[in-house]
């Protein structure tokens, strides 16, 4: 017989900001850019973001950057195989090569230590992907990609106020990308953004993003005209985005005290389960500081994450699990090469999410955590 939770639980659920109708309204009475300048101005002082591209998805602002290192055939860029296949598509749209990394034993994120092994005369860049917000080893990574001369590229589509040593993430790379989807902590249904920490890269970046015109300049009044001078593409996230987008980062901290709130209590009550060998929770480390975007358990075998998945539907408890490996992909498994990886596999068959978002109640985790506690004992 199914048991169903008192107040149905949603697997996510988006921040509706209190503000986001009237300055969508201001928006389309006067579309003057001012929330793409507000939004732009709130990542400079809060992040010292100083050049941003807002952008109409993750996806584009990878795109962006795939083009701005000029990535082309003959070019590798080590990526690691569990993540989303927009951290790899940009860079195969420009025919260069993926090199799929392992994942940590302890960690969905790169394995920091493997990397420098997949390095070869032809790498241009590397792609890190923060996993829930989690810190990549930045540190390591950064000095590996300096000591080579080679691009670093973080993929920070889950991190948005997320740091690793006091820095954040996004910050370290030479670009950044970030996610504002509607899955994310932060969201406009769907949006982006492009940070560029090289400096060397921000003119180039401007004529990318105004379809390879150099319009940013003539709208400073640099140039009497405008014309065509690179590829590039409509990579612009609309003003009415932007409007809703802006109402939501004035909450921010809001929306981030509840997320840790809600992260840190189902933390507390599956650590004695953990204590007893049912599965690993999310390793913690002192150098990061995660955004609670996500939670998860490992479980020990794709059988046990399948009942329990099961178990938890019969109560009305939504959950799932995330990212295929990419190197074993229906698109990519024939042209893989290299060695197993099978720290991301594993991710990809024990790794279990369950609900976490902003409406989640106190009840709502104590229900879900009783109905594991049930599971296993």
């Amino acid at each position: 017989m199914k048991t169903i939770s008192k107040n149905k639980i949603s697997f996510n659920q988006p921040f509706v900001s209190t503000k986001g109708l009237s300055y969508i309204e201001d928006a389309l009475s006067e579309s003057n850019g001012q929330y793409t300048q507000k939004c732009k101005l709130f990542f400079d002082e809060k992040y010292s973001f100083e050049n941003t591209f807002l952008t109409s998805s993750c996806t584009h602002a990878l795109e962006m950057a795939a083009i701005l290192i000029d990535a082309k055939e003959g070019d590798e860029i080590i990526i690691p195989s569990y993540t989303f296949v927009s951290s790899a598509n940009p860079f195969v749209l420009r025919g260069a090569t993926v090199v799929f990394a392992d994942s940590a034993v302890d960690s969905p994120n790169i394995d920091a230590d493997k990397i420098e092994k997949l390095i070869t005369s032809k790498t241009k860049a590397i792609v890190v992907v923060h996993y829930g917000g989690v810190a990549c080893d930045m540190n390591k990574i950064m000095e590996i990609a300096n000591r080579h001369h080679i691009i670093v590229i973080e993929d920070a589509a889950h991190s948005i106020d997320a740091y690793y040593k006091e820095q954040p993430l996004g910050s370290f790379g030479h670009l950044s990308a970030f996610s504002f989807h509607d899955t994310k902590n932060i969201s406009c249904g769907e949006g982006g953004m492009l940070v560029i920490n090289d400096e060397s890269l921000l003119k180039r970046a401007e004529l990318i993003f105004e379809k390879g015109t150099n319009r940013a300049a003539f709208v400073r009044g640099d140039v009497d005209k405008y014309e065509w001078m690179d590829i590039g593409s409509s990579f612009t996230m609309s003003e009415i985005t932007a409007a809703y987008l802006f109402s939501q980062l004035e909450e921010l901290e809001e929306i981030q005290t509840k997320r840790k709130q809600l992260w840190s209590l189902y933390y507390h009550l599956l650590k004695p389960l953990q204590d007893k060998n049912y599965f690993d929770l999310p390793v913690l480390t002192e150098n990061s500081f995660h955004n609670a975007h996500l939670f998860y358990i490992i479980c020990d075998s794709p059988f046990q994450r399948q009942i329990l998945m099961k178990y938890l539907s019969e109560s009305g408890i939504p959950s799932s699990f995330h990212y295929s490996s990419l190197h074993l992909s229906p698109f990519y498994k024939s042209k893989y090469k290299g060695e197993p990886l099978v720290n991301a596999d594993k991710y990809a068959a024990w790794l279990l999410r369950l609900p976490l978002h902003y409406y989640l109640k106190q009840q709502n985790i104590e229900f879900i955590t009783d109905k594991i506690k049930s599971f296993f004992e």
